[in-house]
């Protein structure tokens, strides 16, 4: 009765009406998202980078807006440049230690463990050191269970026993003896 599984108590029909509703909510939520990284993305440009007014310039200042830009870009792009390869430095960093792990793993081979009979008191004196000073006899509390010895039968010749039971003795013998 407990292996029987259990009915669920929503429709299969209102089951996939709810799925239906969770993805059109996760859908909005991600377009809500694709919004608020676009909004935060102009905003970081906008504090990052003031708006230009091209038009109202003479030619020396655009000049000059032109290099300052330029020298920001030149700027920007050393950043860039060191930052790729300080990753690329810490990835060959990275793959040489992997490297190494595996050289290491392989020279150092581990060792098949050997069974080792060593006494109770030999491991009490070594896990315990100075302080196993008495002896525990870790046999007294146990129970001992005597073997009863089996009765066996004597196994005899068989050709005796006929000959014990041949005639009327030997069937009464045997009568006497079942009746018992």
């Amino acid at each position: 009765m407990g292996d029987a599984p259990k009915k669920s108590k929503i429709s299969s029909s209102r089951r996939l009406g709810l799925k239906i509703r969770l993805l059109a909510v996760a859908a909005q939520m991600l377009e809500e998202e694709k919004e608020e990284q676009k909004v935060e993305k102009e905003a970081a440009l906008k504090e990052r980078v003031p708006p230009v007014s091209v038009s109202s310039l003479t030619l020396q200042e655009l000049q000059d807006l032109c290099k300052d830009l330029h020298q920001k870009v030149d700027v920007v792009d050393e950043e860039r440049y060191d930052i790729d390869l300080k990753v690329y430095k810490n990835e060959k960093e990275i793959d040489n230690m992997k490297l190494k792990i595996i050289e290491i793993q392989s020279k150092f081979k581990k060792p098949n463990l050997r069974r080792v009979k060593i006494s109770a008191e030999a491991m009490l004196s070594v896990l315990l050191g100075s302080k196993h000073s008495q002896s525990i006899d870790f046999k007294a509390n146990l129970k001992t269970v005597k073997k009863e010895e089996e009765k066996k039968e004597e196994v005899t010749d068989w050709r005796k026993n006929v000959e014990a039971m041949s005639g009327m003795d030997g069937r009464k013998k045997m009568f006497d003896a079942s009746g018992n």
